[in-house]
């Protein structure tokens, strides 16, 4: 379980975030919904220890993470699946050296084994045989999955998405979006989405909170978010529907 427990955070003396407090269940998946630039990605690198909160706790498993150690850090980072916004894919690797990539560096397996561990991660998320291509010949799409093909290839028991959807197409997204629900339902991952996109939102989420200016004005249901009189939420939602 991640819980995050009043989070404030800075940069350049303007505050992203005034006090955010948010409970992760297990198994669950958390929508994080705010406008472009509302700090909802740094709220993901928060969670993995890759910035440090100025005030507040982030707590996983039990574990401070603001507190821990380099080598507790390390540890901790490979509890989790991260989807970056664009794929992160690097263009000068394959296929399969890019989802091989977390394997390779925490050498969590014998090189022998790393083939078929990439393969499964790849089949997981709906693509096989692709090991030799190059990213410059995927499609959006395809890109995306490879990522996700990437974060999951260490069966981590969290993944964080970025944006997901961000510059697909509408059927490209829905697909997206099913996978999501697909390894909450098989694997019994633990999510958290951040993202702007609602449509999207209110396929995958079992539970909503919105961020909005440094602040949570609302968390709750998919029905308690559409059917919510708060003015803020509101107009949020329509806003962006």
């Amino acid at each position: 379980m991640i819980n995050i427990q009043n989070i404030w955070k800075q940069f350049n003396g303007e505050y992203v975030h005034c006090g955010i407090s948010l409970d992760i269940p297990d198994r669950e998946t958390v929508v994080v919904l705010g406008k472009s630039g509302g700090g909802k990605s740094v709220l993901l690198k928060m969670i993995v220890g890759l910035i440090k909160p100025d005030r507040g706790n982030i707590v996983v498993d039990g574990n401070e993470v603001r507190t821990m150690s380099y080598r507790n850090l390390r540890a901790h980072r490979m509890k989790f699946g991260f989807l970056f916004q664009g794929a992160a894919l690097l263009d000068s690797l394959t296929v399969g050296e890019n989802v091989a990539l977390p394997l390779r560096y925490h050498r969590r397996k014998k090189v022998t084994d790393i083939p078929a561990r990439v393969k499964r991660a790849l089949e997981t998320v709906g693509l096989e045989g692709v090991e030799q291509m190059m990213p410059s010949s995927l499609s959006g799409g395809m890109r995306k999955r490879v990522g996700l093909a990437r974060a999951l290839v260490y069966e981590p028991p969290y993944v964080l998405y970025d944006e997901p959807t961000t510059g697909l197409d509408l059927e490209t997204a829905d697909g997206i979006n099913l996978l999501i629900n697909d390894l909450r339902n098989t694997l019994g991952v633990t999510s958290i989405v951040v993202t702007h996109d609602i449509r999207s939102a209110f396929v995958v989420g079992g539970l909503f909170a919105i961020l909005n200016e440094g602040k949570i004005i609302m968390t709750g249901t998919a029905d308690e978010i559409r059917n919510s009189t708060n003015e803020e939420v509101r107009k949020y939602i329509d806003s962006n529907l």
